[in-house]
């Protein structure tokens, strides 16, 4: 089979317009979370998110674009563009039949929804924007993608709630290394941050109200972001043919069902995706040095992630790193773990680990080096990056150094 190399690499997200912004806010530990502001926030419990703030579509997109595009789809398409950009293709001929792209994402056109409710239960009308449902449908992003770059090849969106874009990556992937396709662009796009948005995540009573502090003993649950990241998968033989620059190698890939609660994590089943991740990759344990944990200051999935860690990692566990930038960029849903393979380019490219910031107060249960508060100097040549998604449904990706 194929290596499978990262070419390019693009994102909007509450860190930054870009890679760089977002490996600068990553490497100083910033914290976008902030008020929410929109429309109804008074009308919450929970009034804090981490929002992208001032964007404007007409200044990356055409009006066509934008009139068939929910905020999520905008957040994918511009990531996407950023990306091949960096990557230096041009989709044409038998390239453009073949690539293809994967998004994931939990809500698709959310902010759609919300707005078309409201139009009809709330203010009574009886018509909605004729472009709802293209805009609402959660393989919009993808196929806006496609549309826009002339890719003719496998096109598809995952819908696997916080797992979704590793998921989507892991397929993009897969097919890249069976050389079912020679290219291909996939990651994760979400807009979640609305009224009915965050009202429908209040009543799960997950959520934090002051912070996210993933792993200190004082959090009290998660904040929601907002926003995309896309990459270029590209064979490795073909990358290196025509001199491109190479990010990261993509080694492995796993993915797995807790069969058990629709809440509740499962230390299995983390665990079991972890180390299905490094068998898929031919690589030891000991061999990682950095894990961006899914980490998203719940005490179930903080403690039980800990636990896999452990359970797969033994005595190596005590010498890994392991943070969770949702405590910087808030949790993106299905588009987390995209914007989180940000934070494990940078570890093998920078040679930064962006830290788990807010962290306060130790909990025994978490008890691993959580590079708490300020980025660190590291030479890593092995990564994972973990998703754990609610329905018990886990994705584990592997990279190294190329």
């Amino acid at each position: 089979m194929a290596r499978v190399v990262i070419t390019g690499a693009g994102s909007i997200n509450p860190l930054g317009r870009n890679v760089a912004e977002t490996w600068a806010a990553m490497q100083a530990g910033r914290c976008a979370i902030g008020p929410l502001e929109f429309r109804d926030v008074e009308r919450l419990s929970v009034k804090i998110g981490a929002q992208v703030h001032g964007f404007v579509p007409e200044d990356h997109l055409s009006r066509a674009e934008i009139g068939f595009s929910d905020r999520f789809a905008q957040f994918a398409l511009v990531s996407a563009r950023q990306a091949v950009a960096q990557a230096g293709l041009v989709f044409e001929g038998e390239l453009a039949d073949r690539a293809g792209v994967v998004i994931g994402t939990a809500g698709g056109g959310l902010t759609t929804s919300d707005e078309a409710y409201r139009a009809v239960y709330a203010e009574g009308k009886n018509r909605v924007h004729p472009f709802v449902v293209p805009r609402l449908m959660h393989n919009a992003a993808a196929s806006q993608i496609s549309i826009a770059l002339g890719l003719r090849g496998p096109t598809l969106a995952v819908s696997t709630a916080c797992a979704g874009s590793n998921h989507a990556m892991g397929l993009a992937f897969q097919m890249v290394r069976s050389g079912a396709a020679p290219v291909m662009l996939a990651g994760g796009a979400e807009a979640m941050l609305c009224f009915g948005g965050i009202k429908a995540w209040e009543g799960l009573r997950v959520m934090s109200a002051d912070g996210c502090r993933p792993f200190s003993a004082d959090r009290n649950g998660l904040v929601q972001g907002e926003g995309a990241a896309v990459f270029v998968f590209e064979e490795f033989e073909r990358a290196r043919a025509r001199g491109a620059r190479i990010l990261a190698e993509v080694a492995g890939f796993a993915m797995g069902a807790d069969a058990g609660d629709m809440l509740t994590p499962s230390v299995a089943g983390a665990a079991r995706a972890m180390a299905g991740a490094l068998a898929d990759a031919r690589l030891a344990p000991e061999a990682v040095g950095y894990i961006n944990a899914h980490g998203t200051a719940t005490a179930a999935n903080d403690r039980s992630e800990c636990a896999a860690v452990r359970q797969v990692f033994g005595a190596h566990a005590d010498r890994l790193m392991i943070s969770s930038t949702k405590s910087m960029h808030g949790h993106l849903i299905g588009a987390t773990g995209a914007v989180e393979l940000l934070a494990c380019l940078m570890a093998l490219g920078e040679g930064v680990i962006a830290p788990t910031v807010g962290y306060r107060v130790p909990d025994p249960d978490c008890a691993l080096d959580v590079v708490p508060n300020e980025a660190r100097q590291a030479r890593v040549d092995v990564v994972l990056s973990n998703a754990f998604a609610f329905g018990g449904l886990n994705a584990v990706l592997a990279l190294t150094r190329v």
